[in-house]
Formats: C-alpha cells, structure tokens, sequence
C-alpha cells in the first residue's frame, strides 16, 4: 500500500471512528459528566472501537485514529499536533487541505488536513469560543488571544470569498533575551548594549518592520532592562508583551459587539493610561490616531515609551508615522508635525527578514531634528547583506562611524555608554571570551 493511499485509509477510518463514537454515545449520561469525566469515557469506547475497525493497521496507527478523533470532538483537530510543535511559529490554514507553518523562518505545508470546509469552520469556532471571542455570519472576522499567549485572526464567509481562513502566531512559552537572540545572530553584541542603556537612559523607542519580523519580540526582550520600580502600562490589540515587575498594567482593546457598540480602541486606551500615573507606555502597534496620543505622552514627561508599527525601513517608519498624524484629523502644518515626531522619538530599530528566513535588526538609527527634506536620521548600526549562497544568507553587522548624540543624556542617567561601540567597522556578532 502507496504512502498517499494509507493516509486516504487512515482518514476514512478516523471519519468511520468519529461517526460511531457520536452515534455511541449516551447523550443523557454525557450531559451530566465534567469534561476530563467524558474525555475519559469517550477514549474507552474509541480505543473499543478502533480496535474493531483498524484490525489491519499498526498499533501506533490506532492510536493517532483515537487520539485524531478526541482531538476533534473536544480540542482543535488537526491543529493539535501543531501547536503542541514548539517549533512552528506561525499556523497558516486558506483552506481544509492547505495548511502551512513556519519553523525557524521557513514556510512550508503542514502534513495535516480538514475533512472538509465545515469541519474547518468548526474547528475555527472552537478555537475563537476558547479564546472567549465569537465568529459567525453577523461577525465574520475577529482577532482574539489564546490562552497561552498565541495570537489568532480568523476571517470566515461572506468576507472570505474561499472559505474560512486561519492565521495563528505563536510565541515562545519563555519570551527571548537579548542575550538569545545574540546568540541567534538576530543582532550584535554591540546593539544590544546600545539598546539595553537606551531603555534604562529613558530614550524614546520605535521598532518598525514587515509582519512576522519579530518586532514584539525585541521589545519583550529589551523591556528586561526596565526599573522594577517603574510603572508600566501596556496597551495591545491582542495582549502579547510579557514584562516582569510589580507595576505592570495590561490594557487591551476591545472590539464592538454585535450590535456595533463596545468598541475600546488603542486611542481610548492611551487616553486612559495617561491618567494612571504611568512612568512609561508601551503601545504593541501604533498604527491611527492614536500615533498622536503617543506622540503627546513621550513629549509630556513619559520618557523611555515605546512602540512598533510596520514600515520597510527607519526613515519610512517616520513617514509613516507623519502620515498617521496627518491622518488623524489634526489641522497642523507638517512642518509643526515634523518637529513633533523629532522631539519625540529618540531611536528607530529597524527589523528585516533575509532571503533565507533568518529575522535580524537591520539598522539603529539616531532621529536628530528636522531639515528641508523632512526628520532627519542617522544611522549608528547596521546589517550589510553580502551574498546569497545555496539558500544561506552571508552577512555582517557593522557600525556607521556616526556618535549619537546622545550619550551625553545617557551620561546624565548614570550610564556610560562606551562610544568605540560606534566606531565605524564590521561588529562581533558574539564577543570572544
């Protein structure tokens, strides 16, 4: 028997198993069990069953149909074993027999598929109602948080012209450290100390990027170099950021309910923040009008704020965010916006994905003040892309040459950044030693 023709088999059996086990079951006795009660009993008779049904299959083979067929009826079906891989970083489902994941940066299609699109549209249910969201014809699309931290956007019909569609983003059950991500090759050992004194010298920071570039998690890591003794409001779409400290406040949004009332957007959230005392504010995406709000709190005595937003490179990620202020309904010159945005911002860090998958910072740039042109920048770090080779990227990071301007204010703040981290060169991407 062909390897495409024993799955067909194992797939009709798991149908045949699922179809019987319902058909089994006391429905009367099943009401009044707790949940681990029924899973128990339902495992019993689908082992009873699958051993009548497989007798020409593997012992292992049997024991994927019971545990494929318990996966169904209470867990997430297929996606089980997929979220049980601590490897996959991403769950990408466009149909019940195209599902895709990323691991270490490479997408690639998963050996697991739906029975069908209502089977998909099921399983989309289930996990929306787990994460305390809905999802039907009223309210077709949503963005939720599971429980253990993964991000979920579901978008089903009428919206979505070819049936449901799934996106999942997980996160590691530990956040990364700047040390691990060193280690990774995500950054020199030289950027991180940069960004460690920027964020205990109170610098305003943005981290920009394309999706999935892991701009979270570079905030995640260099919040561990925060004062436990400051305040901390986050403020997230779908609460991702995990910091360590007494004083940190989660905020979350909200969406509007299905009569179009409820809606808690980042603006009223960071409108809100401000009245808590907040030492500093953390915004998970800046991407609207609430791009002034932020703006206005890293002005206002909240140094050491910072956000992300999506942009395809540091100087672009302050157009953008000009555009988001001009956009915003405030009758301003740009000029006015502009001084804004250079008073405001300290740092922009830059993440890019290389052609092999590998996510690295790509620049750290200093935001100086304002010219002709527009906010000026100058970068200090950057990664130099040298070659492509068998699918393997070869690189290295280097410093520009360029001072910041503001190791004097780190100076102030009791930190003494060492300023040959600036001299121009290729940078360790470890240190000896």
């Amino acid at each position: 028997m062909s390897d495409k023709s024993s799955v067909a088999t194992l797939a009709n059996l798991r149908r045949e198993l699922h179809q019987r086990l319902v058909q089994a079951l006391d429905y009367g006795v099943a009401e009044k069990l707790e949940r681990e009660a029924l899973m128990a009993m339902c495992e019993a008779r689908a082992r009873k069953l699958a051993d009548e049904l497989g007798r020409d299959v593997s012992a292992t083979d049997r024991e994927q149909l019971v545990s494929g067929v318990l996966d169904d009826m209470f867990r997430l079906g297929p996606l089980e074993p997929l979220l049980a891989d601590e490897e996959v970083s991403d769950i990408l489902v466009s149909g019940p027999n195209k599902v895709y994941v990323e691991r270490r940066g490479v997408l690639e299609a998963a050996s697991v598929e739906f029975r069908d699109a209502t089977h998909l549209l099921h399983v989309v249910q289930r996990l929306v109602r787990n994460a305390g969201r809905r999802i039907d014809e009223k309210s077709p699309m949503v963005d939720a948080r599971l429980p253990d931290g993964s991000r979920v956007n579901a978008i089903i019909p009428p919206l979505a012209v070819d049936g449901p569609q799934l996106s999942i983003r997980r996160f590691p059950k530990r956040a990364l450290t700047l040390e691990r991500m060193v280690e990774l090759g995500s950054l020199s050992e030289a950027s991180a100390d940069v960004l460690r004194a920027a964020v205990r010298g109170r610098l305003n920071i943005v981290f920009a990027g394309g999706a999935g570039v892991g701009k979270t998690t570079l905030l995640n890591a260099v919040s561990s170099s925060l004062s436990p003794r400051e305040r901390v409001v986050t403020i997230e779409d779908a609460a991702e950021l995990r910091l360590e400290g007494d004083h940190i406040v989660r905020l979350e949004t909200r969406a509007a309910n299905i009569e179009g009332v409820g809606e808690t957007t980042p603006r009223d959230l960071l409108r809100n923040a401000l009245r808590m005392r907040p030492d500093r504010i953390l915004v998970g995406e800046c991407r609207g009008a609430e791009a002034f709000d932020m703006m206005q709190a890293m002005n206002t005595g909240h140094e050491g704020s910072m956000t992300t937003l999506h942009a395809n490179s540091a100087r672009d990620a302050l157009v953008r965010l000009e555009s988001m202020l001009a956009m915003g309904g405030f009758d301003t010159p740009v000029s006015v916006l502009r001084d804004y945005i250079a008073s405001a911002i300290h740092l922009v860090v830059h993440l890019v994905r290389l052609p092999d998958g590998r996510r690295v910072v790509g620049e750290i740039v200093e935001v100086l003040d304002v010219d002709e042109h527009g906010v000026r920048v100058e970068p200090l770090h950057r990664h130099r892309l040298l070659a492509v080779r068998d699918g393997r990227t070869e690189g290295r990071f280097e410093a520009t040459g360029a001072e910041p301007t503001f190791l004097e204010h780190l100076r102030v703040h009791g930190i003494e950044l060492d300023p040959r981290l600036f001299s121009a060169g290729p940078l360790l991407a470890r240190r000896s030693g």
